[in-house]
């Protein structure tokens, strides 16, 4: 075959190749028709505005057109971690960065809202007005979710651009924020339990249905178990301690034993650097034993940071 009919049905082909390849490329209305429904479940199980879950996914995966959405099911680029199912190395930050691989984009929209949801740096968005499409995204720019100067703006604009903040529902439609679940209440001391009689000055509060109190300067479990009427070790036990430590102020000492699972409508937590399993425990009133548990671990293991902790 003469050279120039092989070069030209050579440029043919790749024409062709490539007129596929531009027609296989999902446009930014398409992919909001696709995943709208599912933005809309997210929002409801989770309380993310679905505008804001569906501005992000449109940014972040290219409208579904990146490698990781269309090889991985993976629309928010979200990263190993302690996953244990299938992986796929994409170059991000460094080469060859190890990503989640998922069966559906459900999973990747899913994951994607717990990472707020659990997060404590985002905790304060979901106190925010559902409707307030721009308050959320100035929260998770505030929050350090990008660092792009203008990410904010680039949510808000394909909101209002596409309409997305049709898709959003008030709270009255949503489950309670974390800060909600996780709110602590004083305890009415003329109702308190005849333990707590010893003690009028201090406030009695709860937190997971279990009573603490906040320590002071001053105090010590052996100081605090005789003003609530208790044994040393039955107190150090309810915080999950072999021996009586300096406390310091501000310290939660829980005064009867913690549950063995956490609120419903908190179910993990994703740990930050540094936070400890005992630190988890106290704060979500948890048995430090049931918390190893539940999560298959030692103990004495550690969590390491985005490492997602399970709570019931």
């Amino acid at each position: 075959m003469p050279f120039l009919a092989r070069k030209l049905i050579l440029l043919t082909t790749l024409l062709v190749l490539s007129g596929t390849l531009l027609a296989q490329r999902i446009t930014r209305e398409e992919y909001i028709k696709t995943y709208k429904d599912l933005a809309i479940r997210q929002m409801k199980s989770h309380g993310i505005p679905a505008s804001i879950i569906l501005a992000q996914a449109c940014l972040e995966s290219g409208d579904g057109n990146s490698r990781l959405a269309r090889e991985a099911n993976n629309h928010f680029g979200i990263k190993c971690h302690n996953w244990t199912g299938e992986t796929i190395l994409h170059d991000d930050d460094e080469k060859n960065e190890c990503f989640r691989k998922y069966s559906h984009p459900e999973g990747s929209f899913t994951d994607h809202s717990e990472f707020l949801r659990y997060r404590e740096r985002y905790k304060i968005l979901f106190d925010l007005d559902p409707l307030d499409y721009k308050a959320w995204a100035h929260g998770l720019k505030s929050a350090g979710y990008a660092t792009n100067p203008d990410y904010a703006r680039l949510l808000i604009k394909i909101i209002e651009d596409y309409r997305l903040y049709l898709f959003d529902s008030s709270s009255s439609e949503l489950p309670p924020s974390p800060s909600q679940v996780e709110n602590e209440y004083e305890i009415d001391m003329r109702v308190a339990s005849d333990v707590y009689q010893f003690s009028l000055a201090r406030k009695l509060l709860n937190r997971n249905g279990i009573t603490f109190i906040i320590a002071g300067e001053r105090d010590s479990y052996s100081s605090l178990a005789k003003e609530y009427n208790l044994f040393t070790r039955e107190l150090l036990r309810f915080n999950d301690l072999n021996s009586e430590v300096p406390i310091s102020e501000g310290t939660i000492v829980y005064l009867e034993r913690k549950r063995e699972r956490g609120d419903k409508d908190l179910s993990k937590h994703i740990a930050e650097s540094g936070e400890t399993m005992y630190y988890i425990s106290q704060k979500y009133a948890i048995r430090l034993s049931t918390l190893y548990k539940i999560n298959n671990m030692k103990k004495g293991d550690e969590p390491f940071a985005g490492y997602e902790i399970k709570l019931r």
